[in-house]
């Protein structure tokens, strides 16, 4: 390096340690400094030659600048104080060898230029978030106040010198062209965040928040969100965007009061001068100082707890912007902004060109295992780089080892992972609000979904007894006491941890749950899960079938599946609840696990595992699987005549679904046949009005008619109907059956407009109790689209198919069976209304 740069580099950097230790320790950024130290005296030295009135040996002269002296002074810093002075010391045996060249050595003059410049650039530096901001700092202040009595001291220079020194110090600041501006124009920002991914219709909204209509002053807009989503990136790039709007911009470290106190202070010795800013209340004179600026500004104040935790630090009058940045959502009105996860989309267009993969599936993979928080999206990229692995990779080990690599990788200009993320907002809820971190470990035990709360947390008798001994004292007292739950729950939602949904729901975001779920002891964690397994088995209803039901099931399933274990009561109902809404597949697939667990705890003839296996085989029929169905339940006929008994009811109810899968497999006649020589045992030993024996009374009509005979099957159903109605109900799902078949079986006697009637009087009911595209109301809507035609309509029958065959399509697939005999019905009235015309 040049010893004259190396020198005046070397100067600097010791006066920073010298007059400031404390500020050196916090600010000094090591190479980073001392490199744009370099800079800038480099740049200096070049701009001052270009300034000066050089004659055409500039060269020599640039040469002589760059020519080692031998017995080049060393710089006292107890003795030099003026910037000027080391310079000039460090040039004059420089130049002075130029003399004998023809060239008058302006010492004085190249120097004075020279400190202009390194001043010059040291404040631009700074005001663009450079690391000399503590240069710049000492070079304003600390020497502004200290320079006169330590060159007092010296003796020789008396209060001439220590004048000089003073004026030296100002001109470095306010003499080179341009740098007036820089100490009326403070600017003390984080370095500007990397490029950032999907927030330009966010960052859209903060401007126009801003710079809206409103007369009020200052404008303020409190960004918040969970820990880790960029909220303080996005406050940056508002702030860097629109450096040029404002006067002043400044941010605050706003999470402790004595560090804001600290901000206030620096900034009012920014605004007012050094020696003139001795205020006792610092925040009051920053507030009156910037009430009376004419110009705009900016203060950011990040990571603030919450809006009362910045009542009073507020400026209350001002021409300027405020952003916040806070976990906390509670704003007043037209303050809060939410900072939200990232579109799917965008955070694996993010991770694609972070990490330069080619693999876009991995990368929405990864997306889907982190729930878009850019944190550790960024994080993640920042293993995968450091690692070499490939996303596929990471993806496996995210799935395995999601604690670990939740500790791992270095984000680009964050200081943090996500596992120390929240590690704060953990330890003050665990000393202010204990109900609330119990809560947030339950909720670490459900589904990342929608959790109804309130559901759960409904006393019912015995659940405390399923409690372990840590988490007893803290969920008892949330159960059935909706204040004390509302009260943990607001206190979760202070750091942003929950998200309300609605309908007495909460949403935790899944990375939220996994720290949460590693940072308990083993035997806290299995006590937790314990006490969730419970409250959700509890929280089903006991029986899933009515229609009423469904909406809770489906609220519960996905912490059913989460928290359960395949064995329990409660997977059944659930299984249950899946089957009766329409999921056939899904039940199917539902009772085939639960069927395998049961068999290995309970044993395969034990009673549960005889009913998991008797719904895995109803479930298989209803999917589709006919013969399948009708061989399971086959296979059970005999073990069920050996475990109850040939006639126990449960025995009698295997036999009837022998004789009914028979018939869907095929065999009609041979259903009819079976489903007779039941009937007269069901009414003997369970009475002709149960339910079970009105179903194989149901039965035996349809198979009558499937045989051959739908005129005696009709008349089977027209007596079975008001027998289902008067036990059943109106509107249970086997009387609807039955009116539905005994349309179908009018119909195909040979009345299709009677039929055609029954199937548009049953089509409202069943939208209404089921649902629109419940597959049992697209057979109603099916059926009357057909006996319409056979009734003489062609036409309207064409329409009918034409609007059911695309919710068949969307509901069934386009492939599904039934989906095909739509299309294929569809072809058929199209060509009879044309033939018709």
């Amino acid at each position: 390096m040049d010893p004259v740069i190396a020198a005046l580099v070397g100067w600097l950097v010791d006066q920073a340690a010298t007059t400031s230790q404390r500020m050196l320790t916090r600010w000094l950024w090591g190479d980073k400094q001392a490199n744009a130290l370099r800079t800038v005296v480099s740049e200096a030295i070049q701009a001052a030659i270009d300034e000066m009135d050089v004659p055409a040996d500039r060269e020599a002269i640039e040469q002589a600048l760059r020519r080692e002296v031998p017995g080049t002074p060393e710089i006292d810093i107890s003795d030099v104080l003026a910037l000027r002075d080391a310079v000039r010391r460090l040039l004059s045996p420089r130049l002075a060898a130029l003399a004998g060249q023809g060239y008058r050595a302006d010492t004085d003059g190249l120097a004075a230029a020279i400190t202009r410049k390194i001043g010059h650039g040291i404040q631009l530096n700074a005001a663009r978030g450079g690391p000399l901001a503590p240069v710049a700092d000492l070079l304003r202040h600390e020497q502004l106040a200290a320079a006169g009595d330590r060159t007092a001291d010296a003796g020789e220079r008396g209060a001439a010198a220590a004048e000089e020194t003073v004026r030296v110090l100002r001109e470095m600041q306010a003499s080179a062209p341009g740098s007036a501006s820089v100490p009326s124009r403070p600017v003390r920002l984080a370095p500007r965040p990397a490029p950032l991914a999907g927030r330009e219709q966010l960052l859209a909204q903060v401007q126009q928040r801003l710079a809206g209509n409103e007369t009020g002053w200052p404008r303020v807009v409190a960004l918040f969100g969970l820990g880790g989503t960029g909220k303080t990136s996005v406050a940056l790039e508002h702030a860097y965007r629109h450096m040029d709007d404002y006067g002043m911009v400044w941010q605050f470290a706003a999470e402790d009061p004595a560090t804001l106190s600290d901000g206030f202070a620096r900034l009012g010795r920014e605004l007012a001068g050094q020696d003139r800013f001795a205020a006792a209340d610092q925040v009051t004179h920053v507030h009156g100082i910037l009430a009376a600026r004419p110009d705009g500004w900016l203060l950011v104040f990040d990571n603030a707890a919450g809006h009362d935790a910045l009542r009073g630090v507020l400026p209350p009058a001002g021409h300027g912007h405020v952003i916040v940045t806070s976990q906390d959502p509670h704003w007043p009105a037209g303050q809060a902004v939410e900072v939200p996860m990232l579109d799917a989309d965008v955070a694996a267009e993010f991770l694609v060109n972070r990490t330069g993969t080619a693999d876009k599936n991995a990368a929405r993979d990864v997306v889907g295992e982190l729930g878009g928080l850019p944190l550790a999206l960024e994080q993640a990229a920042a293993y995968v780089e450091a690692t070499g692995l490939g996303l596929a990779e990471y993806l496996g080990r995210i799935r395995e080892q999601r604690a670990a690599l939740l500790a791992r990788g270095e984000p680009l200009g964050y200081d943090k992972r996500v596992a120390t993320t929240w590690s704060l907002a953990f330890g003050r809820l665990e000393q202010s609000a204990p109900s609330a971190v119990g809560l947030l470990r339950l909720l670490a035990c459900c589904a990342p979904e929608a959790v109804p709360i309130s559901r759960l947390l409904q006393p019912r008798p015995g659940l405390a007894g399923q409690f372990g001994a840590e988490v007893a004292p803290v969920l008892i007292p949330l159960l059935g006491d909706p204040l004390a739950a509302a009260d943990a729950i607001a206190a979760l939602r202070r750091y942003s941890l929950v998200t309300l949904v609605g309908d007495g729901s909460v949403m935790v975001h899944r990375l939220v749950q996994a720290v949460a779920a590693d940072q308990m002891p083993a035997d806290m964690a299995g006590q937790w899960r314990q006490a969730a397994a419970a409250l959700v088995e509890e929280a089903i209803p006991a029986d899933t079938s009515p229609p009423e039901t469904w909406p809770m099931c489906a609220a519960l399933l996905p912490h059913a599946q989460a928290a359960l274990a395949a064995d329990s009561g409660g997977m059944g109902r659930i299984a249950n609840y899946v089957g009766a809404s329409g999921s056939y597949a899904a039940a199917r697939d539902l009772w085939r696990t639960i069927a395998e667990a049961r068999e290995k705890i309970l044993g395969r003839e034990h009673p549960d595992t005889l009913a998991a296996r008797q719904n895995l085989a109803y479930w298989t029929g209803k999917a589709g699987n006919l013969a399948d169905a009708r061989d399971l339940f086959a296979a059970l006929l005999p073990i069920f005549e050996r475990v109850y008994g040939a006639k126990d009811p449960n025995t009698l109810a295997i036999r009837h679904s022998v004789a009914e899968w028979t018939g869907a497999a095929g065999d009609p006649a041979t259903a009819r046949d079976l489903f007779a020589a039941l009937l007269p045992i069901r009414e003997r030993v369970i009475g002709p009005e149960h339910p079970d024996t009105l179903v194989t009374h149901g039965n035996l009509a349809h198979w009558t008619g499937e045989a051959g005979d739908p005129a005696t099957a009709r008349d089977l159903f027209a007596v079975l109907l008001p027998a289902h109605e008067r036990v059943l109900g109106p509107e249970h799902p086997y009387t609807l059956a039955t009116r539905q078949v005994l349309a179908h079986w009018t119909g195909e006697a040979g009345d299709p407009a009677t039929a055609r009637d029954l199937f548009a009087a049953l089509l409202p009911i069943r939208e209404r109790v089921i649902g629109p595209e419940h597959p049992d109301t697209l057979s109603t809507r099916r059926s009357l689209a057909d006996s319409t035609g056979k009734a003489g309509d062609p036409a309207t029958a064409r329409d009918l198919f034409a609007a059911l065959l695309p919710v068949f399509e969307r509901v069934l697939g386009p492939e599904d069976p039934d989906t095909l005999a739509t299309r294929d019905r569809l072809a058929y009235w199209t060509g009879q209304a044309q033939a018709a015309n």
